[in-house]
């Protein structure tokens, strides 16, 4: 007996999504829930789920196990805690919050209610953090030294068309939020290979002088100025970490990491992913084995190469992707986001379904999130030293 899943949100990021939650073999049946009547209509329709809720608040009344929320990203804490509190499991699109309370009673809810809950934050299941968490298991980088995330997404790609759709006629008061309230693509990769998070940072921001002005005091309901901000923090394991998220930038737009250690490192940076050591005849070209262009069925080991589809490939998927842990209904479904979505979908059912703790819990989103949170309070007062919050680590 499978687990009936609600989708809070059918936006253009929840297709991503409802395919694999209807196609996985453990989920009984989808609910799909919007605010917009129209295109919840469409959306059942189009996916053939009939059965819908115009609200989450009716969403909770029924008897779903599970919700997922792809909503916009500033109702993510609050939802999530009303569906906690409702009794349900719970998938978050990323960020988990947007501030420091709304963080703070989402981890709470998840102690006092026991439910799961998981961040669907992709940048765990990237390749390069696939690959550099199996070496820093093995021992292979030393003592980490040195940390780098980015995410680089300037406002010419797409994000003008998506902010105005997701705020309508009002949508430049939501699109100039601070740049670090959105940390856990970068902030995610560090922390999810080391286990180590952030004690305290010291960031800068830049002022932006666009003209369609959206970073502007008076324009946006954070009042705030910068549309890049670059952050400096101490981590808990004794090394140091930079973390850039710039949406005014001329660059082709990237979520990546370099990581060094006192034996190895991961350097990245567009068009080259390497490994290197001390021995520079050592260094080893990973753009290949990193690479998300799909791979053949004939290359997957296990249950998954025995099922064949439309396009014969595991879409999205790099050579260092566990495929043979999904379900083989997966195979030729959407995997966006450098093959994550799979894993995030597959780690999720199975967690509310065995109780087993998933990787991305509430207290790693913490551990994502408010490193920028208060990051961008270090950015406005000009860089000021200041000590980051922590819930702990994951019950055993």
């Amino acid at each position: 007996m499978g687990i009936k899943v609600g989708i809070c949100g059918t936006g253009a990021f929840a297709d991503c999504f409802i395919p694999l939650f209807r196609a996985h073999p453990e989920v009984e049946s989808v609910v799909l829930c919007d605010l917009d009547g129209e295109k919840l209509k469409a959306k059942s329709e189009r996916y053939g789920l009939p059965v819908t809720c115009p609200s989450l608040d009716d969403l909770c009344q029924t008897d779903v196990e599970a919700i997922a929320i792809f909503s916009q990203n500033w109702m993510h804490g609050p939802q999530a805690v009303q569906a906690l509190r409702a009794g349900k499991h719970v998938y978050s699109a990323v960020p988990s919050a947007v501030s420091l309370d709304e963080i703070t009673e989402l981890v709470r809810a998840v102690e006092q209610t026991g439910k799961t809950y998981l961040i669907g934050e992709t940048s765990y299941y990237y390749p390069c953090a696939i690959y550099c968490r199996e070496r820093f298991r093995r021992g292979e980088f030393g003592s980490i030294v040195y940390g780098e995330g980015q995410y680089y997404h300037d406002w010419d790609h797409g994000l003008y068309e998506v902010m105005k759709w997701r705020g309508g006629v009002e949508w430049k008061k939501y699109a100039g939020s601070p740049p670090m309230y959105y940390p856990t693509h970068s902030m995610s990769m560090i922390v999810s290979v080391t286990g180590a998070h952030a004690t305290k940072v010291s960031c800068m921001g830049y002022v932006d002088h666009h003209g369609d002005g959206l970073f502007r005091e008076e324009v946006n309901i954070w009042g705030n100025v910068f549309s890049n901000e670059t952050a400096l923090l101490q981590m808990s394991d004794g090394s140091l970490c930079r973390l850039n998220e710039f949406r005014r930038i001329g660059h082709p737009g990237t979520v990546c990491m370099s990581l060094y250690g006192t034996e190895g490192s991961y350097e990245e940076n567009q068009g080259a992913q390497v490994w290197i050591t001390k021995n520079a005849g050592e260094t080893t070209d990973l753009r290949d084995l990193l690479s998300c262009s799909g791979i053949p069925v004939s290359q997957i080991e296990g249950q998954m190469a025995r099922v064949t589809s439309s396009d014969g490939t595991h879409q999205g998927a790099s050579k260092v992707h566990p495929l043979h842990l999904l379900p083989p209904e997966f195979i030729g479904l959407p995997n966006s986001h450098n093959g994550s979505h799979q894993f995030l979908v597959h780690e999720f059912v199975t967690a509310c379904l065995t109780g087993a703790l998933p990787a991305n819990n509430v207290w790693q989103a913490a551990r994502y999130l408010v490193p920028g949170l208060i990051a961008h309070e270090s950015a406005k007062r000009g860089g000021e030293l200041m000590e980051v919050p922590d819930f702990g680590d994951a019950p055993n």
